[in-house]
């Protein structure tokens, strides 16, 4: 089993990058982030408070910061667990409670707003991850909805996809099963990759909503024999060279937290370091990956 994946990520108070076992970087983190993204300028843009994103130096200077805030006639909390650095410059962020997408210029100005469509609102679940497609178009995982949005930024939305239970009865709580959908990243033949959050599952769909591709919850395995449990699959990344990256959040002592899986399903890297992060990483980026990857 190699270990030779550079990990940034958060959990236990602290971001972190991690190689073999040993802290490189560190930067102090109480809150829970949902999305993390190391920047081609060597910055990094952090989630270090509930509706706060930082963009900070190696040298742990904030050089730009945006801090949502209730708006629209709206006056309740706002959280965000979805945001990402556009080519342009600007950075994409999702806000629960205001129901909306924004870009954000580096002057700290609201440059684009997409309303979305949220049925039950939800101050703490109305998104997850959010991306904005190469086509422009806007990927959002509602997680209190249980489904899959890609919205045109006229707010139009253009594909859906609806969680289901997979055959398992809903089990509430941290450990149990549900559609509470965490990420989605579309592929470069169309299809998306789904981390169906406590759906405990990986899968690829096509636009028809028709399964190519799944790891269910037990189906993995160390090289070793010894099972593989997923929990709550949060970050996903899909390599150059076609595996997947698996985020397990809630993972337990027995469990690996970061898992890389073949596309036949064999487990080439884990990632487990409970004294570092605990068992709760839910924002993690893979530093040492040359070529494009998609998260």
């Amino acid at each position: 089993m190699r270990l030779d994946h550079r990990v940034l990520a958060q959990g236990a108070g602290r971001i972190a990058i991690v190689s073999a076992g040993r802290i490189e970087w560190e930067y102090p983190c109480a809150h829970s982030s949902h999305d993390i993204e190391a920047l081609p300028n060597g910055n990094f843009l952090l989630h270090t408070a509930g509706n706060r994103v930082q963009e900070v130096t190696p040298d742990k200077r904030v050089v730009w910061e945006w801090v949502g805030q209730p708006t629209g006639g709206y006056n309740g909390p706002i959280e965000i667990h979805g945001f990402q650095r556009l080519r342009d410059g600007r950075t994409m962020i999702a806000e629960c409670g205001n129901k909306r997408v924004i870009e954000v210029g580096a002057d700290g100005k609201v440059a684009f707003e997409l309303a979305l469509k949220v049925e039950r609102p939800d101050s703490h679940r109305d998104t997850r991850r959010v991306r904005k497609l190469d086509n422009g178009n806007y990927l959002v995982s509602h997680e209190g909805l249980g489904l899959i949005r890609e919205y045109h930024p006229t707010g139009r939305i253009v594909w859906e996809y609806v969680l289901d239970l997979a055959g398992q009865p809903a089990v509430p709580g941290a450990e149990g099963h549900g559609v509470s959908v965490f990420h989605a990243i579309r592929l470069r033949n169309g299809d998306t990759l789904v981390a169906g959050g406590n759906n405990n599952r990986v899968f690829e769909v096509d636009r028809a909503g028709r399964t190519r591709w799944s790891i269910e919850r037990d189906e993995l395995r160390h090289p070793d024999g010894r099972p593989i449990h997923l929990n709550w699959t949060t970050g996903l990344h899909r390599l150059p060279n076609g595996n997947t990256v698996i985020g397990n959040t809630y993972c337990g002592d027995n469990n690996p937290q970061l898992i890389e899986v073949t596309r036949d399903k064999r487990v080439v890297w884990t990632f487990h370091e409970p004294a570092i992060f605990g068992h709760e990483i839910c924002a993690s980026h893979l530093l040492d990956v040359r070529g494009k990857v998609l998260r």
